[in-house]
């Protein structure tokens, strides 16, 4: 109900009742008294009115992220959620729900009250999973789009155990031991696991993928030695990179990262016309009203503006790109049209 249609409702109120009792002779009331019944009655209506139009946000935000804590889309969720919060005067909340590669996130969402106080940071994961998955929600219809966030690429790093100094040495090695190299993955129709199998396919090996619930876990194991190798986002696998913890053989793009320049791409050195990237971008509840998405998709586009958090997202292992919200549901569905495409031909099916 606007504010305007509830003020009118209580000062129509009250004027029934003001002319009931002016219809009783014995409580008729003076002229000065009759002026300040009117003054109340108005001012009533005022407050109500106001109230009606409390600006948004008047609570916290929650920000869903569909994965554990560490991987790449809770580093951008928590790099956006702490410049949103500032400009909107409300606490912005990361709140991650891992599991069943983003889906468990996502429906939650998609549950939510479209009142803009649960959002969700979605990535490629999410226009990969119609594909692979019978989805408890609609992926296009049960969302309203606010922002895309940022883009970046992946990188193939192994354990610094593992005998290989580039991509190239890497394929030969999974050649040579077939089913003795494993992958750390990050769900099922996860774009790392995507590119796994899409890696697995072009090079003609047999390596075992082991599934974690987010690129935290997976990393962490990774580092310890229980994987052989990932194809992990630049973001999460990055500050391992540089502290030599990790070695990197190859990025999966087109061309070269401007983070990692020095290193090669996977198409350079080992397999030709490999590529696969990443993308993040937020969403809402679907029917969440426009003045918010609106309102919303002003501060991003704000946020992903400054040079600082330009920066930060380069640190991160990402870099800024800004769509708006019709720009972004447009983008999104060639990226369901594509990803739904590569799963045709790779002829690739997964154990739910």
């Amino acid at each position: 109900m606007t504010a305007g249609r509830a003020g009118d409702r209580v000062a129509g109120s009250q004027k029934k009742r003001l002319n009931f009792l002016l219809a009783m002779p014995t409580l008729r009331p003076s002229l000065h008294a009759l002026r300040i019944m009117l003054a109340f009655f108005a001012s009533l209506a005022a407050c109500t009115g106001l109230l009606a139009a409390e600006p948004y946000p008047s609570s916290p935000v929650r920000v869903i992220v569909p994965t554990q804590p560490g991987g790449s889309v809770d580093i951008v969720a928590r790099l956006v959620a702490a410049e949103l919060s500032r400009r909107l005067g409300k606490q912005v909340v990361v709140d991650n729900r891992g599991g069943a590669g983003g889906i468990i996130g996502a429906e939650m969402t998609a549950k939510a009250a479209a009142d803009g106080y649960t959002l969700l940071v979605v990535s490629t994961t999410q226009s990969i999973q119609p594909a692979l998955h019978k989805l408890p929600y609609e992926p296009v219809k049960s969302f309203s789009p606010i922002a895309k966030l940022a883009s970046g690429l992946l990188a193939l790093v192994v354990h610094p155990s593992v005998p290989a100094g580039s991509a190239k040495d890497f394929v030969l090695l999974a050649r040579r031991k077939p089913g003795a190299l494993s992958f750390a993955g990050t769900g099922n129709g996860s774009i790392v696991h995507m590119a796994t199998l899409l890696f697995n396919t072009m090079a003609s090996t047999d390596v075992l993928i082991v599934q974690y619930k987010s690129a935290g876990p997976a990393v962490i194991d990774l580092l310890g030695g229980h994987s052989h190798a990932m194809m992990g986002t630049i973001s999460s696998v990055l500050p391992h990179i540089r502290s030599g913890k990790l070695k990197v053989l190859g990025t999966s793009g087109a061309r070269r990262s401007d983070i990692l320049p020095e290193v090669p791409t996977i198409a350079e050195t080992a397999l030709q016309g490999y590529e696969a990237s990443i993308w993040y971008g937020i969403v809402a509840p679907a029917d969440t009203p426009s003045p918010i998405i609106d309102r919303l998709n002003r501060e991003i586009k704000a946020i992903l503006a400054l040079d600082e958090v330009r920066k930060m997202f380069l640190n991160g292992g990402v870099e800024a790109d800004y769509l708006g919200p019709a720009e972004f549901g447009a983008f999104f569905g060639r990226e369901m049209e594509q990803w739904a495409r590569v799963v045709k031909k790779a002829n690739i099916t997964l154990k739910d």
